[in-house]
């Protein structure tokens, strides 16, 4: 199966790359990236090829500019990948996050070695919010938020793969398989305040069954980062295609943004709802209208 990392694209790429194209199989993208990769060994000997080892390349597909990486990688589209998820390739300090040393590497050996820089940061914080962080009820704080930070985020150190830990079946059945109901909680990427909800999942497969608590754990995986709705609804239904390759896959979710509700407008009762329709849910109305009607039933 065809594995691709679209992590770095815009909203137009992120588009075209879930486009129905990528039903029941990714055979599309298979001879897309096969294609670039003799264009690379034809061309310039060494180099190049280190190049192309190490970083994504770009795809032409559909008359748009798209990016893969090695069959090595088993990704799907997320968001920018943070210094604790992705390694130095040999001297690729140009977008460090940590510093602009090329003689370090940046990349920390374990999520705890980012604590102490994180736990400084919020203590900068109580002190500019006119805090004393050396009293008693803020003296372990700084720690606890760091903690608890790299908790609400730990999905960036997550993959798709050890999420499905092979938990994928032939089985020749080709009726909506649906799992409603899945609780959620982000962190909004614009004001870094929670947000959660339900997000309910169907998909239509194709000789291949996923077990079902894997789509829950997919939820899990792009929901704890940096999130907004929009996107958070289009990567999971990416993640079940990679999974399955089905033909079809739905994602409802219905939350509640705290930017919302204890700032701005303050507006207690809102909730958003984003859909994702991809193959036959798009394509065909009768199937959209079941999968939306057993949404929306108790």
């Amino acid at each position: 199966m065809s594995k691709y990392d679209v992590s770095d694209f815009d909203a137009d790429e992120l588009n075209h790359a879930i486009d129905d194209t990528n039903f029941p199989n990714s055979h599309h993208i298979s001879e897309s990236v096969t294609s670039a990769n003799n264009i690379i060994n034809d061309e310039n000997e060494g180099s190049r090829r280190h190049t192309a080892s190490s970083m994504p390349m770009p795809v032409k597909r559909n008359g748009h500019i798209s990016k893969s990486f090695s069959d090595d990688v088993f990704d799907v589209p997320g968001t920018p990948k943070t210094p604790r998820s992705i390694p130095t390739p040999g001297n690729w300090h140009e977008k460090c996050a940590f510093h602009h040393d090329l003689e370090l590497d940046h990349r920390p050996s374990t999520r705890e070695d980012l604590i102490s820089d994180m736990a400084n940061s919020y203590r900068m914080l109580l002190s500019s919010l006119g805090e004393n962080p050396n009293r008693q009820g803020l003296l372990k704080t700084p720690e606890r938020a760091a903690k608890a930070m790299l908790y609400f985020t730990k999905g960036y150190d997550q993959s798709l793969e050890e999420a499905l830990n092979g938990a994928i079946f032939d089985e020749d059945h080709d009726e909506m398989v649906m799992v409603k109901d899945i609780e959620m909680f982000s962190m909004c990427e614009h004001h870094l305040v929670p947000f959660y909800g339900k997000v309910s999942i169907g998909y239509i497969p194709c000789k291949k069954i996923l077990g079902l608590s894997k789509l829950a754990r997919i939820v899990e995986i792009f929901s704890r980062r940096l999130q907004v709705q929009e996107r958070l609804t289009k990567q999971i239904a990416v993640a079940v295609t990679q999974a399955v390759q089905p033909s079809g896959v739905a994602v409802i979710i219905e939350g509640v943004h705290m930017c919302m509700v204890m700032r701005g407008v303050s507006k207690t009762q809102s909730k958003t709802v984003t859909s994702t329709m991809l193959g036959v849910f798009r394509d065909d109305p009768k199937t959209r209208e079941e999968f939306l009607n057993l949404a929306r039933s108790k």
